[in-house]
């Protein structure tokens, strides 16, 4: 197991030197350029001379790769044009934010759309089969920003049931050693500002997690259909193995697989995706900051969010397949 995930950490050495090269070639060729982001659109052409010079962009597209990757290897990731604060501290003060969100939006899509899978598929067929099958498709078709929009309208502008934006009411002093809003309330004892923290993500893990709970209900179903047909299934019941062994262990178990594998892809969508969600709900994650760096051209920031992003990705899948062994024992991790 252990060579397995060494293995799989060296594969990821050419797959993020592809990435930095697309990413690097991407961001050049937006219009205006590194120079006209610092200035801003009215700079004169001799500013703009002064600048190139002064951050190198005047040389070799090849050269200033290189220059960048060579940062890149010992830590230094630049500094963002909006706030001048170098990226590292800029994604580390707002990846908490993104990854309690996705955990959020994650808990409910899996929470829910687990066991409605495996229940729409014990009634095949049937009316709930029927209707499971039309929300999902409902859930998947519907814009992240269109129902981000509808739910800040009813439950937080009509109903005020809940928080329309932000990550925590300005009015709680709270003490956030980790930057985890809930986590750090729990353990400090401040158990207002951890609730107020989870009604400030519910409106917007609602709507980020919405179409991977689609995905997960018609993964779900299709894969237990599948499944209870099998010989082994059958032959379990002829023996007459108990029915809720039958489910959890012949069933379920053996149609987690898949489902797995969609949970993984899903939560590194879910981290790297958010950036409609956080807009919407004003939530200051990775996903509202990368909107603002795209509109100010704030190049370091776009390449290196992204980088981080492609590194939590690629381990996020690393661990769903280190998974599979102990789902299933047959399986072993290539």
């Amino acid at each position: 197991m252990l060579r397995t995930i060494g293995r799989r950490l060296l594969f990821l050495i050419p797959t993020l030197f592809g990435l930095s090269i697309l990413l690097f070639a991407w961001v050049r060729a937006l219009p205006g350029g590194p120079a006209v982001a610092l200035l801003g659109e009215k700079a004169t052409p001799e500013a703009i001379a002064r600048v190139n010079e002064l951050y190198g962009f005047n040389k070799p597209l090849i050269e200033q790769y290189f220059i960048w990757v060579t940062r890149l290897l010992q830590g230094d990731f630049g500094t963002s044009i909006q706030t001048n604060r170098p990226v590292t501290e800029e994604f580390l003060r707002r990846f908490p934010a993104t990854l309690e969100l996705s955990v959020m939006a994650l808990i409910f899509a899996v929470g829910i759309g687990i066991p409605l899978g495996y229940w729409a598929a014990r009634r095949h067929g049937k009316l709930t089969d029927h209707a499971s099958v039309v929300l999902s498709l409902i859930g998947i078709t519907i814009p992240v920003f269109f129902l981000a929009f509808i739910l800040k309208y009813v439950f937080a502008v009509q109903l005020g049931w809940l928080p329309s934006d932000g990550r925590q009411d300005p009015r709680i002093d709270a003490t956030h050693p980790t930057g985890f809003y809930v986590w750090d309330g729990i353990i400090t004892g401040e158990f207002d500002a951890a609730w107020d923290a989870i009604l400030h993500l519910i409106l917007p893990a609602l709507a980020l997690g919405t179409i991977p709970l689609a995905i997960i209900v018609r993964i779900t179903r299709a894969s237990v259909l599948e499944v209870q047909n099998a010989d082994y299934v059958r032959t379990g019941r002829a023996k007459g193995v108990g029915t809720p062994t039958l489910r959890n262990r012949f069933i379920l178990r053996n149609a987690m697989l898949p489902v797995i594998t969609t949970i993984g892809l899903q939560t590194g969508l879910l981290i790297s995706g958010a950036v409609l969600t956080e807009t919407v709900f004003a939530f200051p994650g990775i996903g509202s900051f990368l909107a603002r760096a795209i509109f100010t051209r704030d190049f370091p920031v776009l390449q290196g969010f992204i980088i981080f992003i492609a590194i939590a990705y690629a381990l996020i899948n690393l661990a769903v397949d280190v998974s599979y062994s102990f789902i299933d024992p047959r399986v072993r991790v290539q």
